[in-house]
């Protein structure tokens, strides 16, 4: 009976400093996943890439589509003319041809999005580590507004491409995007379901589509008005730190509980 009860209070024992384990491991990495708790770092973040600055600010002119950044940007006027005359990241647009190549109405919106990238300064909420030879960070599922969304699709829908995960799924052949031997280039509505499915996967998870009347973030917007991103990173940014503070205290509590049961 005595060699039973031990046994059973042994394996109590083992269970609870597992599960403190677990939670401890969860909490820990619920911590990692956001790169900073200064809100403001976060409102003011270039991502870690050979073009970006090191911090946003005022530049005396951007180029074309990329202007409305000009106040606070993260790109330098050579960067924003690079994003419309040469192949940044040696991505080409046209990997379809010789029998086709992007509209000028498609590559149009791709230049804007890439605008986005370079210069919009209001990411932080947003911004993962990664491993790659162009680029150390990069934004994921930020919150993008189906009205530049739908515009984006309405300008591309009737384009071609080989792939659908455009980073993921291209064939890189000496740094270059080159379609996958055997894939064939089909109107951009045979691959993709709709606009959403189009916006959210064309660049791996960069976007998560949202209706306009949530908070959703910009591509297109008039920078004389100022830009409209920043009041939704602000409040993205209250909202993740007021998070973090409650989950914080939530998991100390649970462990505190773990560990006083370990010691009765």
């Amino acid at each position: 009976m005595k060699l039973h009860t031990l046994y059973k209070a042994e394996m109590a024992f083992t269970r609870i400093f597992i599960l403190c384990l677990l939670i401890t491991f969860c909490w820990y990495q619920g911590v990692l996943t956001q790169l900073s708790t200064d809100p403001e770092k976060l409102l003011n973040w270039c991502l870690d890439t050979p073009h970006h600055k090191s911090r946003p600010g005022k530049e005396s002119s951007l180029y074309n589509q990329c202007s409305p950044w000009k106040d606070r940007s993260c790109c330098t006027e050579n960067t924003s003319q690079d994003v419309h005359t040469k192949n940044m990241y040696n991505f080409n647009w046209n990997f379809c041809k010789p029998n086709y190549t992007l509209s000028a109405k498609c590559q149009r919106h791709f230049i804007q999005d890439l605008c986005f990238h370079e210069c919009e300064p209001n990411i932080g909420p947003w911004v993962v580590k990664v491993n790659r030879k162009i680029a150390n960070e990069r934004f994921l599922n930020v919150p993008l507004c189906k009205s530049d969304c739908e515009s984006w699709w309405l300008a591309c829908a009737n384009d071609f491409t080989c792939v659908y995960n455009w980073p993921r799924n291209f064939a890189w052949i000496d740094g270059n995007n080159h379609c996958p031997k055997e894939a064939k280039c089909k109107p951009f509505y045979q691959v993709y379901r709709d606009s959403k499915d189009f916006c959210e996967n064309v660049w791996d998870h960069s976007w998560v589509v949202v209706p306009d009347n949530e908070l959703c973030m910009r591509i297109w917007f008039d920078g004389a008005q100022g830009n409209p991103n920043k009041h939704v990173a602000e409040v993205y940014v209250e909202k993740l730190l007021a998070g973090n503070a409650c989950c914080i205290t939530s998991h100390l509590f649970i462990i505190t509980i773990c560990l006083l049961s370990l010691l009765i």
